[in-house]
């Protein structure tokens, strides 16, 4: 009895104190009085949005903008939906004449497009989410809640598909090129005057994209905001006065421009393959039932960017805000003039062009980043060029898509890899060796168009018929049948030798008949040229006539096509003197005669002590008469001009070695082209062991040497600039004292 008593009175005391806790809780957590409606009942109220309203019902949006939330959306009023022609053309594209006509997925398609993730009043949509913060005013686009999913493609070949849309570049950098939870959903552009001012732009580059509409200050791509900063209690509400349509991507607006369909035939037959993917398949037909297998559209790794791919790169999660991609696109008829005169000049079809010179041609249009129409000329593409347009003639078309920037052109961005000296090796078959070599170290140089170079080619078949090959599998070269990397390192020497930097068109009449002269290469080494005939220290050994036989401009310079390769010498130093100066009435004969016999000297090998293997030398021989004269003053071994070419005496000896060595140019080989001048080192030491210098002046424009005593020394011009390994012999008309 008392139990029963006891437990009733407890159950009456739990419901009391549950009562009083209950209402407690309500009070706590009910919502507040003076809390903003949700986002779809401010709709309602408002009355100005019953268009708007009809399509957020048809899409099934009702409780998702009726309940909890952090939205963005951008409201048309029912105004922008009568007086925007734009819209009228969507909803007609796609079978619609009003919007009372548009089905569910129309519906779902402008809704979603309108409305962000996340609450952003106007001073916050220009600010950048990056991992480590807010970055203000550099953002111009925010993700919407629309996406592309399954669509139907055909391959170049003709084979359909159902497929989707890779979301991440094909690049080592990124993880595979489709990631199977990322929808990749689209970006709509949001500009403010923060941003202009904060990328350094102006109202004409928005106004470039949008003429027929007026910037306001705090634009939705097309639309102006007429009214911003809505509290609701799910988010934020911006009015705008036109109804901004889903934007495409560049991929899907590429794909129904037949203006543009050469450009696009490049993309889809040489950059793009289809390859299924067993996550998207499960996941279509869980959808839609059936067996369909689905492909992802994946683009190549040699491109800048994949046009599918709605999220930039994806280094970070919101990376896609503050940046895009920018493609230019030229229409058929400029591209197919091009592709016949300049890509195909000496290729007979596309088909059999390399990959490599498909890539460079699209890849010259494809920009990592956003372009804006006031910076072409400072912003560069994906090879390093910038946008080599006028925004005002050029442009046939331009568009801000929803993973970035597309301009329509009528003339091709044309890269430097085809347009310059380098492009005449690069762009025919015939020279696929050379290409190779240029391709290990020089490429960046000869394809600047601000630097000018004469390049002398070495085509495929004489490299044949001289016995070098190149096996790609084991990546050397190849002569005959001996496979050594110092093959390579000899075709390299053979190629610099013609690899000229002429920034005053010093070579612009070579191979005319008369012309002739001296110039230095990349390679360090001089070549000799007259008329059409080209001289190596090499050629001048070997006892071998190159000759010219075409010479053609490119964008920053020459390419002399010539018969044979421009040979290196074995010889030594000492055995060119010893050429030019054996025969007795040679001006060279008495400084050779001194050499042959100096402790410096050896007679076997040739070889001059001072003298180290694959550096650089200028000899300055003084003639017969200026070794009488330092004979008569005491400088080397002689009596009363009468020279002792084999001394006996110790002293006699290091006058000989002295002279001789100050007489030689150490790391530098010089030609009297009125570019060096000021102090330099002779392969003389003196007893410290510092070199001993001369001095390089050019009095009256004549090339003169000066050694601290005021003597005068000058080039004896027709029996100069003699050509000797990795060096040049000159004959003086004085001798210099050290």
């Amino acid at each position: 009895m008392h139990k029963k008593i006891y437990q009733l009175a407890y159950v009456v005391l739990f419901a009391a104190l549950f009562t009083s806790c209950k209402k407690s809780f309500d009070d706590y957590y009910a919502r507040p009085d003076n809390l903003a409606d949700p986002i779809y009942k401010q709709l309602v109220d408002n009355g100005k949005f019953t268009n708007f309203v009809s399509l957020i019902d048809k899409a099934g949006y009702k409780s998702t903008l009726a309940a909890a939330g952090y939205w963005t959306i951008f409201a048309p009023t029912d105004s922008a939906f009568t007086a925007d022609t734009e819209f009228a053309a969507f909803i007609k594209g796609r079978g619609f004449n009003t919007v009372a006509d548009v089905d569910s997925t129309t519906a779902q398609m402008v809704v979603q497009y309108l409305l962000v993730y996340n609450a952003f009043e106007n001073d916050r949509i220009d600010d950048f989410q990056s991992s480590l913060g807010w970055v203000p005013n550099v953002s111009y686009k925010r993700r919407t809640a629309y996406y592309n999913s399954f669509y139907d493609d055909t391959s170049y070949t003709g084979i359909p598909y159902k497929a989707i849309a890779s979301n991440r570049n094909n690049t080592a950098g990124n993880i595979g090129y489709y990631v199977f939870a990322d929808n990749g959903n689209k970006y709509i552009p949001c500009f403010t005057n923060d941003f202009l001012a904060g990328q350094g732009l102006s109202q004409a580059d928005y106004n470039y994209f949008y003429p027929n509409s007026t910037f306001s200050g705090f634009n939705i791509a097309n639309a102006k905001v007429t009214q911003k900063n809505i509290a609701a209690e799910n988010g934020v509400i911006h009015i705008i006065d036109k109804v901004v349509t889903p934007a495409k991507s560049i991929d899907q607006y590429l794909r129904n421009k037949p203006e543009y369909s050469l450009f696009r035939s490049l993309l889809e037959q040489f950059m793009v393959l289809f390859i299924s993917n067993a996550e998207a398949t499960r996941r279509y037909q869980v959808l839609n039932g059936g067996s369909t297998d689905v492909a992802v559209k994946v683009y190549s790794n040699l491109l800048a960017f994949s046009p599918n791919n709605e999220n930039f790169f994806k280094l970070q999660d919101n990376d896609a805000q503050r940046d895009g991609w920018t493609m230019f696109v030229p229409t058929n008829d400029s591209l197919s003039k091009y592709i016949n005169t300049v890509v195909l000049e000496q290729y007979p079809s596309l088909n059999s062009l390399p990959l490599s010179i498909i890539a460079d041609l699209i890849n010259a249009h494809m920009f990592q980043t956003t372009v804006w129409p006031s910076k072409f000329g400072s912003t560069y593409n994906f090879l390093g060029e910038p946008a080599r347009m006028n925004n005002t003639t050029d442009i046939v078309e331009k568009k801000i898509l929803s993973n970035g920037i597309f301009y329509g052109t009528k003339k091709v961005n044309q890269p430097s890899v085809f347009a310059t000296v380098y492009g005449k090796a690069y762009l025919n078959p015939n020279y696929k060796l050379m290409t190779r070599l240029l391709d290990m170290e020089i490429k960046s140089n000869i394809t600047n168009p601000n630097v000018k170079y004469t390049l002398f080619m070495m085509s495929d078949a004489v490299l044949a018929a001289k016995g070098y090959s190149y096996n790609p599998a084991n990546n050397l070269w190849g002569l005959g049948t001996v496979f050594v990397d110092s093959i390579r390192t000899n075709l390299l020497r053979m190629l610099y030798s013609g690899v000229i930097e002429t920034p005053n068109n010093e070579l612009a009449n070579i191979g005319t008949a008369g012309v002739k002269g001296i110039i230095g290469s990349y390679g360090g080494e001089y070549i000799k040229y007259d008329g059409n005939q080209v001289f190596t220290a090499g050629s001048i050994e070997k006892n071998v006539t190159i000759s010219i036989d075409s010479v053609r401009p490119a964008l920053n310079g020459l390419v002399v096509y010539v018969n044979d390769l421009l040979y290196f010498p074995y010889r030594q130093i000492g055995k060119n003197i010893e050429i030019l100066g054996t025969p007795v009435a040679s001006e060279f004969n008495y400084f050779w005669n001194y050499l042959k016999n100096a402790t410096i000297y050896n007679t076997t090998t040739s070889e001059i002590t001072g003298l180290a293997a694959g550096s650089f030398y200028t000899v300055f021989v003084p003639n017969k008469a200026a070794m009488i004269q330092a004979i008569n003053d005491g400088l080397l071994p002689g009596t009363a001009g009468v020279p002792n070419f084999t001394p006996t005496l110790i002293a006699d000896k290091l006058l000989v070695e002295k002279f001789l060595s100050y007489h030689i140019l150490d790391k530098r080989t010089i030609i009297a082209n009125g570019n060096d001048i000021g102090s330099y080192p002779s392969i003389l030491k003196n007893a410290a062991g510092d070199p001993v210098t001369f001095s390089i002046l050019y009095p009256g424009g004549v090339f003169e040497l000066g050694d601290g005593y005021g003597r005068k020394a000058r080039m004896v011009t027709a029996l100069s600039n003699n050509l000797s390994n990795r060096a040049v012999i000159h004959l003086m008309d004085n001798y210099m004292k050290y």
